[in-house]
């Protein structure tokens, strides 16, 4: 079998490949897939272990040729890399690179994840970062860079961080330092992939840059603004993904229906987005009728949020038809809310009804965090006010990283903040929006924070104490 012969997200494993010189590579697990452009598996060769890019498509030898001169920029430029075994390219059989496979590497993203739940900047993931911008600056030192730099292009094993990816790998003058254009564009890359809110630390972690021999001439200032504009590029390409099939979702489009689930979860709810109402009939519910249905439900040994958007009449309908529904907004929000770093219940499936294009009832399936919201979590603190400090601090980092992002709730009620293992959760997010008027934004959070305020009487020492504690957009 050829590479060419490579179709799908999926293909049967194991897969062997004859190559052009008589060897063989026995393909035994897809760690990446970019359909009909790039595989990536683990495999066996020659007696050993290897990870295996394999290239087909049309662009399949410009593909082949960037991770190959990656690979070999690194390797000449002294950096940890995973060793390049082999590779070779041919039209008609498509093209091929094996890299020495490590067995027991962890990424640095991985490590990131157990965490990014401590305070910002604390101990442990200064650590983390620190390994990363000491690799970085080693390799601005050798005139590289990686164009998608993020903490999954490092990986730990057996005592060495190695450098991967070679098919985002560039170069300026080779041995010599980046400039500072360059540089400042490439860190603002890996900071924008951070949480917004360790822009707060930015200057302390320029300067471990700088301290571990990255480009000195970095402005902090430039920087700023450089990662500021990469952010919101990155959020308008990551919401269009959310409405079209790719690796990260899949999304089916008929006459009768819209259908979009996060790949990574489709096992789970296929079923129920498929059949919502039959879920929400057999399930616990919250609210019924008028505009919206709301009902927890049991499926695969867990519980679920579905939520259906009503339309009350033909009016309603009118009023609705033409426009993306409320789901659809709400699907959209959830991932602008998560990326500008604001904890919300993820979404995991949406689907509209469509007639003629027209949309009508349109559901939204949500994972499910418990019953306690912020008006339970508070109730015994109104007449006393002495709420624990961790709890309010919770809610004023949700607050700042809404004034942070310019984002208003529009109905900022306090059961529309869950209580979930220590930190506050976003719901209901069918009127977010984000801003780009300050004055706009200050109107739209001050009644948002009046509206939260409300929900405890004015003449409370909890009332008093969030008013005086809670921050508010300049």
């Amino acid at each position: 079998m050829s590479i060419t012969h490579l179709r799908g997200r999926s293909p049967s494993l194991p897969y062997t490949l004859r190559f052009l010189n008589g060897s063989r590579l026995e393909l035994l697990q897809w760690l990446r897939v970019l359909p009909d452009q790039r595989y990536v598996a683990k495999a066996q060769w020659q007696g050993r272990t290897v990870l295996a890019k394999l290239f087909v498509g049309p662009k399949a030898q410009r593909h082949f040729q960037r991770e190959l001169t990656g690979a070999q920029s690194l390797a000449q430029s002294g950096l940890p890399t995973p060793e390049l075994l082999a590779s070779d390219y041919d039209h008609a059989f498509g093209g091929w690179i094996l890299f020495a496979f490590l067995q027991d590497a962890s990424s640095l993203e991985l490590q990131w994840q157990t965490v990014t739940q401590q305070p910002l900047l604390s101990a442990d993931q200064q650590q983390v970062l620190k390994q990363a911008l000491g690799c970085i600056a080693r390799m601005h030192r050798q005139g590289l860079w990686q164009s998608d730099l993020h903490l999954d292009n490092f990986l730990h094993d057996q005592g060495e961080l190695y450098v991967i990816d070679g098919g985002g790998v560039e170069q300026q003058q080779p041995g010599q330092m980046l400039d500072s254009g360059q540089a400042q564009k490439n860190l603002a890359v890996f900071f924008a992939q951070l949480p917004p809110a360790l822009d707060a630390w930015l200057e302390p972690l320029l300067k471990i840059y700088i301290e571990q021999g990255g480009q000195p001439n970095v402005q902090l200032a430039s920087l700023r603004d450089a990662i500021a504009k990469i952010r919101r590029w990155r959020i308008r390409d990551y919401l269009k993904k959310t409405a079209r099939d790719c690796s990260l979702f899949s999304v089916s489009k008929s006459l009768s229906s819209v259908t979009a689930m996060q790949r990574s979860h489709m096992d789970e709810v296929a079923e129920l987005i498929a059949a919502p109402d039959r879920f929400i009939e057999s399930g616990h519910i919250y609210k019924t009728g008028g505009a919206a249905t709301v009902a927890r439900v049991e499926h695969k040994g867990q519980s679920w949020i579905i939520k259906r958007y009503n339309i009350k009449g033909v009016l309603h309908w009118l009023k609705r038809c033409w426009r993306p529904s409320r789901a659809w907004h709400s699907w959209q929000a959830g991932f602008l809310l998560e990326l500008e770093g604001i904890a919300v219940a993820q979404n995991l499936a949406v689907r509209e009804s469509r007639r003629l294009g027209l949309r009508g009832t349109a559901w939204l399936v949500s994972e499910y965090h418990g019953d306690q919201d912020l008006i339970a979590r508070f109730a015994p603190y109104i007449d006393s006010g002495e709420v624990p400090d961790q709890d309010v601090q919770q809610l004023q980092q949700l607050l700042a990283g809404m004034i942070r992002a310019k984002i208003s709730h529009g109905d900022l009620k306090g059961h529309n903040i869950l209580w979930h293992n220590g930190s506050c959760l976003l719901i209901d997010l069918d009127a977010v929006r984000q801003h780009r008027n300050p004055a706009s934004f200050a109107r739209a959070f001050a009644r948002d924070r009046a509206r939260l305020l409300r929900n405890w009487p004015q003449n409370s020492r909890l009332y008093q104490l969030l008013n005086e504690k809670l921050p508010q957009a300049n």
